[in-house]
């Protein structure tokens, strides 16, 4: 894949970074592994891993059924009141 021409801003990799913290929090609210979480979002685990560690943005789909694997609104997984 070739490397993007204009990196992301700093407030972009800051907000994925909330994002895989609230993911994080909230699997662990729920008692759940990062295995369990994608088992119930059919999701593989390590794409779990990555998003909580801010390495890799997920799809749109994806945040619906962590969402709804964790039983939260799609907003609180991005921190919208």
């Amino acid at each position: 894949m070739p490397a993007r021409r204009n990196p992301r801003p700093d407030w972009v990799l800051a907000r994925r970074v909330d994002l895989g913290h609230r993911i994080a929090d909230l699997r662990r609210r729920a008692e759940l592994s990062q295995e369990q979480l994608g088992n119930l979002a059919g999701i593989d685990r390590r794409s779990i891993q990555r998003y909580e560690n801010a390495v890799r943005d997920p799809q749109f789909s994806d945040l619906l059924v962590i969402a709804h694997a964790l039983r939260v609104h799609v907003a609180d997984l991005l921190g919208q009141q």
